[in-house]
């Protein structure tokens, strides 16, 4: 029986590899991915999966072909893999609408944002801050596809505790700052977070994050405008048919 051949892409890394650790296959800076088959279209419609929110996490491992630790996978380069995903499964032009207008973006131009390797030095995941406001010292790391599962777990506990709490902005900074003041030990950092981080300050250090952490650039310029919007991830992303 003759080999079926499938095409494959190799997708460059937000990070560049620079913060996974030594010998993980993600620490190369790129991965491999296939081409989006009826295979992964049944993915994509399985109701379990939908309902569970998992449908896109299986759609990606379908799609990997690299041997990697999935839950390794630094936020920004989920973003990336998704970006490119929908690519290779149903072309590079997205079109959505904004506040009443239509634009169509070509996916294949988005560039992943700049990157300062200055800060990437020590190849640790591992960042200092001083709030600006309080003058305490902090220090972080960016969140990978485990963080984000343990974080939703939580939330999903306190949910059933009290189903009118959402604390979602605190309890993701209490995974995301890993010392206060020196301090490494989570009831130190969440009783921080709970009672003495300024306002001023968690939104100082969440711009910090956001303007340094390794992502794809999901921004564009809409004809005739100058200024750049967000690019909405809705549910077209991955079902243009909706």
């Amino acid at each position: 029986m003759s080999e079926f051949k499938l095409p494959t892409e190799v997708i460059e890394l937000p990070s560049k590899g620079l913060l996974y650790p030594e010998g993980s296959e993600l620490a190369k800076g790129t991965l491999e991915m296939k081409y989006m088959t009826a295979k992964e279209e049944d993915i994509l419609t399985n109701q379990s999966y939908i309902q569970k929110g998992t449908v896109l996490d299986k759609l990606m491992k379908s799609l990997i072909i690299s041997k990697i630790n999935y839950d390794e996978l630094l936020i920004g380069d989920k973003n990336a893999i998704m970006v490119a995903a929908r690519i290779l499964g149903y072309g590079k032009d997205y079109s959505f609408s904004i506040l009443g207008e239509d634009h169509t973006v070509d996916l294949s131009t988005l560039e992943n944002k700049p990157l300062n390797e200055e800060l990437f030095k020590d190849g640790e995941n591992n960042f200092e801050f001083t709030l600006p406001h309080s003058g305490n010292k902090v220090t972080f790391k960016f969140l990978t596809h485990k963080d984000e599962q343990d974080i939703n777990r939580e939330l999903e506990g306190l949910k059933k505790i009290n189903k009118d709490n959402s604390p979602e902005l605190t309890t993701r900074l209490k995974h995301l700052i890993t010392s206060v003041e020196g301090k490494t030990e989570k009831k130190d950092i969440r009783e921080f977070v709970d009672n003495y981080l300024l306002a001023k300050d968690s939104r100082a250090l969440r711009e910090y994050i956001k303007e340094i952490q390794p992502d794809v650039d999901l921004t564009f310029f809409p004809t005739g405008e100058s200024n750049r919007i967000n690019i909405p991830i809705g549910v077209s992303f991955f079902w243009p048919d909706v």
